[in-house]
C-alpha cells in the first residue's frame, strides 16, 4: 500500500514538472481533487484554508490529542518525531502548510528549472522561491531528504523573510538550517529541522511547491495543519482540524473534572480513570452548566466517538 502511494505521489510530481511555464506546481485543480473532504474556503492556488479561529484554538492541542482523532479517521502517517528544535524554549508552530521537496542535483533536470523560473521572473537562490509564495499564517514545511551538511534550507535572512510573511510563524526543514544565533535573535520562530551546519545549500534542485511531500513517516498535502511542539509535528488534514480542536476542548474539560473531583475525594481512581458511569456523566454536566459550559448529549457523543483513553 505504501508503495502504491509514493509510487503514485512520484507520477504526479511527474505531470506537475510537465506544467507549462511553472516550476513543479500543483495546479487549483489538483490541490481540489486530492482534498475533495474539504468543503470550505479556499486560497487562490485551491489550498484548502482552515479559518483562523480554528488555527488560534489549535495552539492549546497536545500532540496525542490530535493524533487519537487522526488515528480513529484512518491517517495513520501524519506525525514525525525527533527534531532539532530551536527557538522558544516551549515551542507552539501553528499555520497552514505550504509545501517544498528537493531532489538531489541533477544537471541536466535543474537546468530546465532555473529556465522555468527565469521564465515566471523568479530570482535568487531556489530556496528562496518557495518563501516567494508565502502568506500570513502560512507553515513552510521543506523536504530536503533529511540532508544536513550542504542542505541548510535557510540561514538568518532567508528566516526573517518567513517570519515577516507568515506574521511569525515558523518553520519544517526535513534538512538543515544555517546562523543559529542570528536565527534565534527571531521573537517567537520555532524551527523545526533535523541539524545545524555552516555550509550554504548545494547540491540540490527544487523539484516541486505546494505538492503532496513526505516528512519522515508523514505524509503531507498543501493546506494541512501545521502542529509542532516539543514532542515533534503532527500534519493535521484540512477537514479534520475543527474536529480535533472541538475533541480537545472537551477533553481538556473532562480532565479539569475529573482530577477536581479526584481532589475532593468524590470518586475513586478507578472511577475517573474509566469510562464513565450515568451519574458521572450527569454530574459532569451540571459541572459545565454550573461553568457556562453546556453540551448537549449529542455533542459529547460525537466529540467523543471512539475515545481509546
Amino acid at each position: 500500500m505504501k508503495t502504491t502511494r509514493f509510487w503514485l505521489i512520484g507520477q504526479l510530481l511527474a505531470m506537475c514538472l510537465l506544467t507549462e511555464a511553472q516550476v513543479g506546481v500543483f495546479t487549483r485543480e489538483h490541490l481540489i481533487e486530492y482534498t475533495p473532504d474539504w468543503k470550505g474556503e479556499r486560497f487562490p492556488d485551491g489550498r484548502p484554508k482552515v479559518p483562523d479561529d480554528i488555527l488560534e484554538r489549535m495552539k492549546e492541542v497536545s500532540i496525542e490529542e490530535a493524533w487519537a482523532v487522526l488515528r480513529r479517521h484512518g491517517f495513520n502517517n501524519q506525525f514525525e518525531g525527533n527534531w532539532v528544535i530551536a527557538g522558544p524554549k516551549e515551542p507552539v508552530l501553528v499555520g497552514r502548510a505550504v509545501t517544498a521537496v528537493f531532489h538531489p542535483l541533477r544537471p541536466d533536470v535543474n537546468a530546465v528549472i532555473k529556465q522555468k523560473g527565469e521564465k515566471e521572473g523568479r530570482v535568487g537562490g531556489q530556496n528562496s522561491w518557495v518563501i516567494d509564495t508565502l502568506v500570513k499564517s502560512d507553515a513552510l514545511v521543506v523536504d530536503l531528504m533529511g540532508k544536513v551538511i550542504d542542505g541548510t534550507f535557510m540561514g538568518d535572512n532567508l528566516a526573517n523573510a518567513i517570519w515577516a510573511k507568515t506574521g511569525g510563524k515558523g518553520v519544517v526543514i526535513h534538512g538543515g538550517a544555517r546562523d543559529i544565533e542570528g536565527v534565534e535573535e527571531i521573537p517567537d520562530f520555532p524551527v523545526f529541522n533535523r541539524g545545524w551546519d555552516p555550509s550554504a545549500i548545494a547540491e540540490v534542485m527544487l523539484m516541486g511547491i505546494n505538492v503532496p511531500i513526505r516528512i519522515g513517516r508523514a505524509s503531507v498535502m498543501p493546506g494541512d495543519v501545521v502542529l509542532g511542539k516539543k514532542e515533534g509535528v503532527i500534519f493535521i488534514p484540512a477537514h479534520l482540524a475543527q474536529e480535533v480542536v472541538e475533541t480537545s476542548e472537551i477533553v481538556r474539560l473532562r480532565d479539569q473534572f475529573g482530577h477536581q473531583r479526584l481532589r475532593e475525594g468524590k470518586y475513586t481512581p478507578g472511577q475517573i480513570d474509566r469510562k464513565w458511569t450515568d451519574d458521572i456523566e450527569r454530574d459532569f454536566s451540571e459541572w459545565l452548566k454550573a461553568k457556562g459550559k453546556e453540551l448537549t448529549p449529542e455533542q459529547r457523543e460525537r466529540l467523543l466517538r471512539g475515545r481509546t483513553w
